[in-house]
């Protein structure tokens, strides 16, 4: 290894493997806006060429409380459980309203998934206000929303909720994973087992994604393709004003989903963007909902949240943010600038940054909601 090659900590005597690999191809070429870097995404998602229609979808139950009226509804994908949602819309209003996908964050917390950012028939589900208090300024955010004027789809993606592996299941291929009885939770311990294990078990899906012909990101993101033309067939749904919004995962989501769904008109990611150039010798535990396979070879992570440029896109930052650097989400502000700059259209493009850590907390949602209303 040259005196002169950079020396990464988490590679060691492998340092050189970077240069190995850049001098075979260029690593995180500029992908610019446009049908090229979307097709290339989807190609390296997989499970981009089958139909997008959710299968035999049921009413399964109606409420109304704090003036928010909820459906709760299930469907089929065509494989695995069905997967469960509830749509939450102003209560006492009878036409259409612009529609909203609020995607649940990933939080090494797979037990629940849409209970997360939203009260369903019974309210907050157990256990939940404590991770609410940390991530989310301690509401349910999609609620929220809901009162503001939209029709909220709050769904389970594949590995989350309705639609996780039975804890059994994944026991057979990672074992019994044990509680760190030094780290007292206030979640019931039914919860705490069934996320430590779903943690390890990700790396054990994404092989089997591998196997299959596509990734645990393209698996998701098709899901999320799916709910999102459930919620534009709704009648009260005006179906050319649709966004999507999340935290963390569900910025992660949020990213794909608009990447990959012409009908998505705006989009909030939020405490999920950074270069992949700053992700070497950093943290990388992120899920593998972040790395689709071969991706880097065509582009960035901040270029796949640009490729749709023009789309109105707000990114929001949290400065001591432990997932990523500021660096890093300073050059993603500027290479989707500099995407939407391409365009003609620098002014559909913002980004906020906010002191704290990983969360979306009540400054933030509010930041979001205003943009929201003037985008949707």
């Amino acid at each position: 290894m040259s005196s002169n090659t950079p020396y990464f900590d988490h590679l060691g005597v492998y340092s050189d493997w970077v240069e190995a690999a850049r001098a075979l191809q260029p690593l995180f070429p500029s992908a610019p806006p446009g049908l090229e870097t979307q097709r290339r995404f989807r190609e390296s998602l997989g499970f981009c060429n089958r139909a997008e229609d959710a299968q035999d979808v049921r009413v399964e139950a109606r409420w109304e409380r704090d003036g928010v009226a909820g459906e709760a509804l299930s469907w089929s994908v065509g494989y695995g459980p069905r997967t469960e949602a509830w749509v939450l819309k102003p209560a006492g209003v009878t036409s259409p309203l612009p529609g909203l996908l609020a995607l649940h964050d990933h939080g090494g917390f797979k037990f629940y998934g849409k209970e997360k950012i939203a009260d369903g028939p019974q309210g907050a589900a157990r256990g939940l206000q404590t991770f609410r208090d940390l991530h989310y300024g301690g509401r349910a955010y999609a609620n929220a929303l809901a009162r503001q004027g939209y029709v909220v789809l709050v769904h389970d993606t594949f590995l989350w909720g309705s639609r996780r592996f039975p804890l059994e299941v994944m026991e057979l291929a990672v074992g019994k994973q044990v509680p760190d009885s030094s780290n007292a939770s206030a979640l019931p311990s039914d919860i705490v087992q069934y996320n430590r294990t779903a943690g390890p078990h990700e790396h054990t899906v994404s092989k089997y994604c591998n196997l299959l012909g596509t990734t645990m990101a393209g698996m998701v993101c098709y899901e999320d393709r799916v709910a999102t033309n459930v919620l534009r067939g709704r009648a009260d749904v005006i179906a050319d004003r649709v966004g999507c919004i999340g935290l963390s995962g569900g910025g992660n989501r949020a990213t794909m989903l608009s990447a990959t769904h012409d009908e998505i008109r705006a989009a909030v990611t939020v405490g999920l963007m950074t270069t992949y150039e700053e992700l070497l010798d950093k943290d990388l535990s992120h899920t593998w909902m972040m790395f689709p396979f071969n991706w880097a070879k065509y582009g960035d992570w901040s270029d796949v949240a640009a490729c749709r440029a023009p789309m109105p896109l707000l990114i929001q930052n949290d400065l001591e943010d432990d997932l990523f650097t500021v660096k890093g989400m300073r050059d993603a502000d500027d290479r989707i600038a500099g995407h939407y700059a391409s365009v003609g259209r620098p002014d559909a493009y913002t980004c906020q940054f906010y002191p704290g850590p990983h969360k979306f907390d009540l400054e933030m949602q509010a930041d979001a909601f205003a943009w929201l209303k003037a985008h949707l």
